[in-house]
């Protein structure tokens, strides 16, 4: 994506924000485990409890593939704050389909080795827009 290093810093986080909307507009967002492997994110619904029906985000996405991933850092020191959001277009594919996928995610989340994922949904986010901003340049 070719972004500057402290942007790239951003984007080793261990949750990003995941941004959705729904046919009629109406906005989500909801924090996400990730992997990012060239300009593709990739993210599984595991196995935490669910709700039991359709997941919103993955609602959202089957009616609006257009998402925004938010990567930020607070501080109460204002010259520290910085944010990259990375716009792309989502869709909802089989993991058994995408081993490569999975193995970037139980490398980056080891609690995913414990859990039976190759028969999970995989959020696959191509990114086409990076956007980035911090308040100061040390």
């Amino acid at each position: 994506m070719n972004l500057p290093p402290w942007a790239e810093e951003l984007l080793a986080a261990p949750v990003a924000r995941l941004a959705t909307t729904s046919a009629e507009g109406i906005p989500s967002i909801v924090p996400i485990c990730f992997a990012i492997d060239g300009d593709i994110v990739w993210s599984v619904i595991d196995e935490k409890p669910k709700s039991g029906r359709p997941l919103k985000r993955i609602r959202n996405i089957e009616e609006n593939p257009n998402v925004a991933l938010l990567f930020d850092r607070y501080d109460n020191d204002w010259s520290k704050l910085a944010w990259v959001v990375l716009h792309g277009r989502a869709d909802v594919v089989s993991a058994a389909d995408h081993p490569a996928a999975l193995a970037l995610l139980r490398a980056r989340y080891p609690r995913y080795e414990e859990m039976a994922l190759e028969s999970s949904q995989l959020v696959r986010i191509g990114v086409q827009t990076v956007v980035s901003w911090r308040a100061s340049a040390s």
